[in-house]
C-alpha cells in the first residue's frame, strides 16, 4: 500500500487507537497506545519516547555506564519516526492498528537503535548491487504458566506444555491444535507468514520458519513473531520463552537466520552453475567474511550470559568457527537444493538474539568479505564439526565476548566507533549483573558442604 493508503485506512477506522512500538538494544519492543490526533501529528513531529529506553535493561535496572542515555541527561524525550511501511492489523487485539518505529532521524538515539543500524547496513549492500534477501527461524519452548505463577515459584520447575522428546510430531501438536493453530493463522494474518510450524526435540518445544523477503523486514517480521507468540501464547494460558537454554539437559533454543544476495534482475548471486557445489565466488567471500568477523562481533549473536550456556557439543549448537554444506553441525550452513533457494544459514545465534542486531552482523560481515575479496581459505567441514580439534572455537563467556568486540578495529570498521562503544558498555552491565548474583547451583555446591 501507498503511504496515503494507509493514512485514508487509519482516517477511516472506526477505532481510537493505534498501537506502536520500538526495539531496545535487546530485542525487546516498548511501545504505547496512542490515539489518532497523536498518530497523524507524529507522522510530522516524531512521538516523544523516554531516551531511558536505551539507558536500561531488560529488567528496567538504569545502567550506570551508558554515554547515550542516562541520569546526567535528565532522560529527556527522543523522537520516535513511525514507519507506515511496517503497518498491520493484530488479529488477537480487535484489529487494532500496529506500526513500527525507529529513531533514524534523531541524532542522538540513533547510535544505539537496532532497526536503524539495519538500515545503514542495508543501504550499503544496495549500493554495492546486492539486494540482501533473509529469513529467520525460531526455537522456543512453551509452558503450562502464567507470568504470575512463573514468579510466585521464582521462576523455578517451570511446567513444560508437553512431555517427552516428540521431535516433529503429530501427536503433540494434535494435543493443543487450537494453539498451535493460532500461531499460524494469527500470525499470517498480523503480516508475519510462517513457511513452516512443527515440535522440535525437547519438553513442549516449537520450531517456526518465516517466509523470507527483504532484511529490514525479514527482522521486523523476527522482532513481531517473538512478541506475536508469547500474547497469542496468553491466550491459550501459555507462557513462551525464547531463553537460549533454560535447562541444561535440554537442546537449547537457536534463532538461525538465512540469507542470500540478489541482482537487479532478481538473479541469486549465491548460485554457480559450474562450481562443484554451486556456491559463486561471492557466496565463497560471504563466507570467508563470516568466517573472519565471527568472534569480533559474537555479542551481537549471543548477547547474554544465558547465550553461551547453549554452545554444547552434540547439542545441534554450533561451537567453531567452521562451514559446511548441509552441514548442521558447523557455524555456517550451506543449502544448496536448488538455485533459486541457494542459501547460507548462520547458525550460531539464539533464539534470544536481537534480529535486528544479528542480521546487521550477518549481512554487514558477508560484505566484509566481498570487499576484501577475503579467500575461503577454511576447508568446508565433512562430518561433525563437534570432533575436529583444529577448528577455532567460538568465545566461551560474554565476558570473553565482550572483550573482543571492544578492542576490535573490524567490529568498529562493521558498525562504527559510537556504536561498538554503545553496544560494548550494555554486553559489560550484563555480565556485571550477573557475577554480583548467588544461583542456586552455588547454595547447592558449597552451603553445607564446603
Amino acid at each position: 500500500m501507498t503511504t496515503q493508503e494507509i493514512i485514508s485506512i487509519i482516517e477511516q477506522s472506526n477505532t481510537e487507537k493505534i498501537r506502536f512500538a520500538v526495539t531496545d538494544i535487546d530485542g525487546v519492543l516498548r511501545g504505547k497506545i496512542i490515539n489518532k490526533d497523536k498518530f497523524f501529528k507524529g507522522l510530522q513531529q516524531g512521538i516523544g519516547f523516554c531516551n531511558v529506553i536505551f539507558g536500561w535493561d531488560s529488567n528496567d535496572v538504569c545502567y550506570d555506564n551508558g554515554t547515550i542515555s542516562g541520569w546526567d541527561t535528565g532522560y529527556p524525550d527522543a523522537f520516535a519516526q513511525i514507519d507506515l511501511n511496517t503497518f498491520r492489523l493484530i488479529p488477537w487485539n480487535d484489529d487494532t492498528p500496529f506500526f513500527l518505529a525507529d529513531f533514524s532521524n534523531d541524532e542522538r538515539l540513533q547510535t544505539a537503535c537496532p532497526r536503524t543500524l539495519l538500515k545503514k547496513i542495508q543501504q550499503q549492500s544496495i549500493e554495492l548491487g546486492f539486494s540482501p534477501v533473509f529469513a529467520k527461524e525460531f526455537e522456543w519452548f512453551n509452558f503450562k504458566e502464567t507470568p504470575q505463577s512463573l514468579y510466585d515459584k521464582q521462576y523455578a520447575n517451570p511446567t513444560p506444555l508437553s512431555p517427552g522428546m516428540f521431535g516433529y510430531s503429530i501427536l503433540r501438536t494434535s494435543e493443543h491444535q487450537n494453539f498451535y493453530n493460532d500461531l499460524f493463522h494469527l500470525l499470517r494474518q498480523f503480516n508475519v507468514p510462517l513457511e513452516g510450524l512443527h515440535t522440535e526435540t525437547g519438553n513442549g518445544v516449537y520450531e517456526a520458519c518465516i517466509e523470507y523477503t527483504n532484511v529490514l523486514e525479514a527482522a521486523d517480521r523476527a522482532v513481531l513473531f517473538k512478541t506475536g507468540v508469547k500474547e497469542i501464547a496468553y491466550k491459550h494460558g501459555i507462557v513462551a520463552s525464547f531463553m537460549a537454554k533454560w535447562n541444561s539437559n535440554l537442546p537449547g533454543c537457536s534463532g538461525h537466520i538465512h540469507q542470500n544476495l540478489f541482482d537487479s534482475a532478481d538473479n541469486n548471486l549465491f548460485f554457480d552453475a559450474k562450481d562443484n557445489n554451486h556456491i559463486s565466488n561471492i557466496l565463497k567471500h560471504y563466507i570467508a567474511g563470516q568466517l573472519y568477523c565471527l568472534p569480533h562481533i559474537m555479542p551481537m549473536f549471543a548477547p547474554t550470559v544465558n547465550s553461551y550456556k547453549r554452545y554444547v557439543s552434540g547439542a545441534w549448537a554450533a561451537t567453531t568457527i567452521s562451514w559446511g554444506i548441509e552441514n548442521r553441525t558447523t557455524a555456517l550452513r550451506v543449502i544448496n537444493h536448488a538455485q533459486n533457494s541457494l542459501r547460507l544459514e548462520t547458525r550460531v545465534p539464539g533464539a534470544d538474539a536481537n534480529p535486528y542486531l544479528s542480521m546487521a552482523a550477518s549481512l554487514a560481515s558477508g560484505l566484509y568479505g566481498i570487499k576484501y575479496q577475503l579467500p575461503l581459505s577454511v576447508e568446508a567441514t565433512m562430518g561433525s564439526a563437534y570432533n575436529n580439534s583444529e577448528l577455532q572455537q567460538l568465545p566461551k563467556t560474554l565476558a570473553d565476548a565482550t572483550e573482543l568486540m571492544k578492542h576490535s578495529a573490524v567490529a568498529k570498521e562493521l558498525f562504527g566507533d559510537a556504536f561498538v562503544d554503545y553496544y560494548v558498555r550494555t554486553r559489560e552491565w550484563e555480565w556485571k549483573q550477573f557475577t554480583q548474583q548467588v544461583t542456586d547451583w552455588e547454595m547447592k555446591r558449597y552451603f553445607e558442604i564446603i
